[in-house]
């Protein structure tokens, strides 16, 4: 009598199914890695740009900065930097992004300032008034 084995053991089926497991979880986490890391680098690009655009336009303007910011005192920067990767405003106390103005008078007519990011895989990323 023969006997034919076309087929696979359960052992190789157990061991194909835990290689795929843990395959699956080795990509799951680096893709999150990778866009969280991706979500940090906006955070900071917009910081960046806020930055810029607060000592280049408004400071050269004004000479002082603004108390609270907001799109209307940026006019020249795109206004999608001031929503965080949740797509909330810097304005919201929820968002991902703060601006802390610093030293102001009732005219409010600020000093300087402080622009801080939560990130996700770093330190906060924070840049401080030029002037």
């Amino acid at each position: 009598m023969k006997r034919y084995n076309n087929g696979f053991t359960l052992i190789e089926l157990v061991v194909v199914i835990a290689f795929l497991g843990l395959a699956s979880v080795l990509f799951l986490t680096q893709k999150n890695n990778a866009e969280a890391s991706a979500r940090d680098e906006q955070r900071k690009t917009s910081i960046n740009a806020m930055y810029y655009g607060l000592e280049e336009s408004y400071y050269a303007a004004h000479k002082n900065y603004p108390a609270n910011l907001s799109a209307d005192k940026l006019p020249a920067m795109d206004s999608a930097l001031l929503l965080d990767p949740n797509g909330i405003s810097i304005e919201k106390s929820e968002s991902d992004y703060r601006y802390t103005s610093i030293d102001c008078n009732d005219a409010g007519e600020c000093a300087s300032y402080s622009l801080r990011a939560n990130l996700e895989g770093e330190a906060d990323y924070v840049k401080d008034s030029r002037h």
